[in-house]
């Protein structure tokens, strides 16, 4: 399947007259996904699909580790074949989407995934039976979280899955005006309105048109001395993902959006500068030098490059 089925296409159209436009995101979860979401640290919470318990739900603070050398988020983008990906026994990784097939052998510890647009299930759910060993730790939408309930809901089993849950539409509640998000206080927004950056996660973050937005939330709020980032191109989203091959490519809307994951980055940005936190682009053709996110050589492959280069500081 290339995309979504047509049936949920469908239920996403008729959301809004389902729903009302309030909560049309409801058609995420619909009609059978059920969840109860872990908010406070050490909780645990419950996946349930057509009212059977399938998996636990963890807190976000079940990923990763506080203080870590640095958290290397992964992309797909044309340049992570230029990059060394092996990740040091002092770090941790978040692989999203595609670039969970570059797991194996790379990561010195549990790794992390990043998926929450369920077009990528069901185009890719191959790829995730084959690549994510049951102890990865999965950052999950609750879109993905359905579709993955649709194809097999015993992939979630022993798994550690933490809930990407989105703060202007989360689930179970109605969509939040912006006055209500302030409220909250758990992040901040930009003067446009629209983008933002929580510092807990677990109560939710601000999605901004690719995963990235969301994975480098998680992320900083671990604490590590630096974010690197892998594959975050942007720029050249519009060509084939290092994984796709021949007429199976996907489209992206990642670089229609550059201006709105930008305005996202920079506020992560923003935060990371005022808690000690480096960020450092591994991408020599990337975006993200718009945000004042510096382009580092440490991990270009050279031609002689035996592929045993691994960044540990």
């Amino acid at each position: 399947m290339s995309d979504r089925p047509l049936k949920r296409s469908v239920v996403k159209l008729m959301s809004p007259f389902l729903f009302g436009k309030a909560r049309a995101h409801y058609q995420e979860s619909w009609p059978a996904l059920r969840l109860d979401i872990p908010r406070q640290e050490g909780a645990s919470g419950m996946i349930e699909y057509r009212r059977k318990p399938i998996a636990k739900l963890s807190h976000s603070s079940a990923i990763l580790e506080n203080g870590l050398d640095e958290i290397a988020i992964v992309g797909s983008g044309p340049t992570i074949l230029e990059t060394e990906t092996r990740i040091g026994d002092r770090s941790g990784a978040i692989y999203l989407n595609g670039a969970i097939s570059l797991i194996n052998g790379n990561s010195a510890r549990s790794p992390v995934i990043a998926i929450e647009d369920e077009r990528f299930i069901w185009r890719h759910f191959a790829m995730l039976r084959e690549n994510v060993p049951m102890s990865c730790q999965c950052l999950l939408s609750v879109s993905v979280i359905r579709a993955i309930c649709e194809l097999d809901p015993q992939w979630l089993v022993g798994k550690t899955i933490v809930l990407i849950d989105d703060l202007r539409k989360p689930y179970g509640h109605k969509r939040r005006s912006v006055a209500t998000i302030s409220d909250l206080e758990v992040g901040s927004m930009g003067t446009d309105g629209t983008s933002g950056f929580s510092c807990q996660p677990s109560y939710g973050v601000f999605k901004g048109g690719s995963v990235v937005v969301s994975a480098v939330q998680f992320a900083a709020a671990k604490r590590p001395h630096r974010i690197g980032f892998l594959g975050i191109d942007i720029v050249n989203a519009n060509r084939p993902r290092f994984y796709e091959k021949g007429g199976n490519v996907a489209t992206s809307g990642v670089f229609r959006a550059e201006s709105r994951i930008l305005s996202h980055i920079a506020l992560a940005k923003n935060f990371c500068d005022e808690n000690g936190i480096m960020m450092v682009n591994y991408s020599p053709v990337s975006a993200l030098s718009k945000c004042g996110i510096p382009f580092s050589p440490a991990r270009a492959k050279l031609p002689q490059d035996d592929g045993r280069k691994v960044l540990t500081s």
